[in-house]
């Protein structure tokens, strides 16, 4: 598990407010590009590799700025996140001031594996998410893809947020839908069956979504 980028950049695939399908409330959500998992069954094939040109994490924290007073938290999923520890964690110490929500992060190393310099990183995290998916595990828990997948509160404001998770019984949209100018893309964690069914409304009006992972609805 070592960094891909320089500290001073990060690989970033991409970046939107808000989100309601990541997390409690109205969030900022960031993707990182570049995984070395690769979880088979992954939903996000076109952020696995490497990114090509990193964003110096000032530029990136500029362009969140805007979005500091309106969203209720950060949350960070990939890629890998802690595929780049370093960048990771200078670009939490940096934000971490003017969000006035938490910060979640999704990664799909098991908690116990990370690097002391990851480890590091969560000092600046108020929830994880960790372990790798397994679509032969996967389950309809809010916020959890599969049922290996552990919740780590690590701060109050975490577990004020988050114990419902924990406890399977929290409320939280499954999926948003997000327009980036003249693409549509699908943010969250689906449930088993979820994507079969949005294919089959998709087919009943004759139209189809291309995902990184494949096509959904329409007919060959």
């Amino acid at each position: 598990m070592n960094s891909v980028v320089a500290p001073t950049a990060v690989g970033l695939s991409r970046l939107h407010f808000p989100v309601t399908a990541l997390g409690y409330g109205r969030r900022i959500g960031l993707w990182l590009q570049g995984c070395s998992i690769r979880c088979k069954g992954c939903m996000s094939l076109d952020t696995w590799q490497a990114a090509t040109r990193p964003v110096e994490i000032d530029q990136l924290v500029a362009n969140m700025a805007p979005w500091f007073g309106m969203a209720d938290g950060l949350t960070v999923s990939g890629g890998e996140p802690f595929d780049q520890p370093a960048a990771l964690k200078l670009l939490l110490s940096r934000v971490r001031p003017f969000i006035r929500g938490d910060v979640l992060v999704f990664t799909g190393y098991n908690y116990n594996d990370l690097t002391p310099e990851a480890v590091s990183a969560t000092t600046l995290i108020d929830t994880l998410i960790a372990g790798p998916f397994d679509q032969e595990r996967a389950c309809g828990r809010p916020l959890v893809a599969s049922d290996n997948q552990t919740v780590h509160l690590l701060t109050d404001l975490g577990a004020e947020r988050y114990a419902q998770v924990a406890a399977r019984d929290a409320h939280i949209p499954r999926m948003d839908v997000i327009a980036d100018g003249a693409e549509f893309w699908l943010a969250g964690i689906p449930r088993p069956g979820d994507l079969e069914r949005l294919s089959r409304i998709l087919d009943a009006d004759g139209l189809s979504m291309k995902t990184s992972a494949g096509r959904i609805g329409g007919r060959p």
